[in-house]
């Protein structure tokens, strides 16, 4: 079981799962939060009773998963949608993780949480906080492409989340993701020695 958590954050668009990836190829476990929640909203996931009894049928798809589009358009129309949504899944969430943190066989564990900055409860399970960044315009550019959504959904989403700003003042360690993944796979190795490190020394200062 690891006792050493690296929480890994990023804006949308910015490339976690492709710094997250690198480091399962060298070993380490990941608990991604965004997973555990697709886990939850999709067909007969453990969060969709609660969610359609509080929004109604029509947050569902045919599938009986959550229709995340319909979800986004009404949080984007009711501003309470969102805190009640948070309500219902991210207990959830926060269960899930913390007991697949604990159940990791890696020398530490990485903890994918794309709101760790906003959801301050997750800073305190995170021994080091990794954040990738990169400038707006790329997160813009990536989150287009891949989704199709029109470049003002994408800036609307990018504006209910933490600043660059204020990830980077949390931030240990940061992860620039705007070149060649040769350079990626050269940092990844270079902090993946590090936490290796330093859960020796934890598990040290312990004994």
């Amino acid at each position: 079981m690891s006792d050493y958590v690296v929480g890994l954050t990023g804006g949308i668009g910015s490339g976690k799962s492709t710094v997250a990836d690198l480091f399962g190829e060298r070993g380490i476990v990941l608990v991604d939060t965004d997973a555990i929640a697709h886990e939850l909203t999709g067909p007969a996931g453990a969060g969709m009773p609660a969610l359609l009894a509080e929004f109604g049928a029509g947050i569902a798809d045919r599938s009986g998963a959550l229709d995340r589009a319909a979800m986004r358009r009404l949080v984007f129309a009711d501003a309470s949608a969102r805190a009640r949504l948070e309500a219902i899944l991210h207990p959830m969430i926060r269960q899930l993780s913390a007991e697949r943190c604990r159940q990791a066989r890696s020398p530490y564990v990485i903890l994918a949480v794309p709101l760790l900055v906003e959801s301050g409860t997750y800073r305190e399970r995170c021994d080091r906080v990794l954040v990738v960044d990169c400038p707006e315009s790329v997160q813009i550019e990536r989150v287009m492409k891949r989704s199709g959504l029109p470049e003002s959904e994408v800036q609307a989403i990018i504006s209910t989340q933490a600043t660059r700003e204020q990830r980077r003042q949390i931030a240990d360690d940061t992860v620039t993701n705007d070149g060649a993944l040769t350079n990626l796979y050269k940092v990844v190795e270079a902090l993946d020695i590090k936490y290796r490190t330093l859960c020796t020394q934890k598990a040290k200062a312990k004994c």
